[in-house]
């Protein structure tokens, strides 16, 4: 789908995968909005890119539906790339024998699979009003994980999320081809992103010598130049595709 005189979403665009797709929008000439969290970068992102920011929580339908009305004001919202999400750790029992947090458990499944589900019924509400285009009215690139499949002990709330992401694209792309909307998924395995700051160096190149090929972390840019060519040819729909040098992640 040509994205030029369109616009796009990207949420989680502050930084990280989203930032890195953001910028590649914008390269390919589509007015982007950044929706990302009040306490984010993303006005001053939004004005080194030549974006617009969009305060917004994923699973806040009037605060997203606001980000949705910017981005049509500058053209056709045409592309939808979904990168917000957090993880946290939950075990099903503690050290102490304790059972695992139920409300932390929610909280994280909320945030990664409801609010992916809410910014896709939106967006795609907005791109069936769109005439189509070279028979296309719109594509959503929605973000998984390996951890869809090998999940890490204690990854059990963003596992859970992730995997419903995966289980969401097929139904989401045969429920909306009758719109002439697409709809497939990137699953990253290990990246370079704000995520792994918390970790060192030593761990950070452990991590990066797990990956069979190539034996580095990810880079953010790859991630965007895939969702790109999601966005830019017509016969991937309905389909998740793994980003991941070939990892298959450990238990932990």
């Amino acid at each position: 789908m040509k994205i030029d005189q369109a616009s796009a979403v990207v949420t989680g665009g502050a930084s990280g995968l989203g930032l890195a797709t953001a910028r590649r929008l914008r390269e390919a000439g589509a007015a982007v909005v950044l929706l990302d969290l009040p306490t984010s970068a993303g006005e001053a992102v939004a004005k080194e890119i030549g974006a617009v920011f969009a305060p917004a929580d994923v699973t806040d339908p009037v605060a997203v539906e606001a980000a949705l009305d910017a981005a049509e004001a500058a053209g056709p919202v045409r592309a939808l790339v979904h990168c917000a999400g957090r993880g946290g750790t939950v075990r099903l029992v503690d050290r102490d024998g304790n059972a695992g947090d139920l409300e932390l458990y929610e909280k994280l499944v909320r945030i990664n699979l409801v609010g992916t589900f809410n910014v896709l019924r939106l967006a795609a509400a907005r791109m069936a009003r769109n005439e189509p285009l070279d028979g296309e009215r719109g594509v959503c690139v929605l973000t998984a994980s390996v951890a869809a499949w090998e999940g890490q002990i204690g990854q059990i709330p963003y596992a859970s999320a992730k995997a419903g992401v995966v289980g969401m694209t097929l139904v989401a792309a045969r429920d909306l081809a009758s719109k002439l909307i697409r709809v497939a998924t990137i699953a990253p395995g290990i990246f370079d992103t704000p995520i792994l700051d918390r970790f060192s160096d030593e761990i950070k190149q452990g991590l990066a010598t797990s990956i069979p090929h190539p034996a580095r972390l990810g880079q953010p840019d790859e991630f965007a130049r895939l969702a790109l060519h999601i966005v830019d040819n017509p016969m991937i729909n309905g389909e998740t595709i793994r980003l991941d040098g070939a990892v298959r992640m450990q238990p932990r």
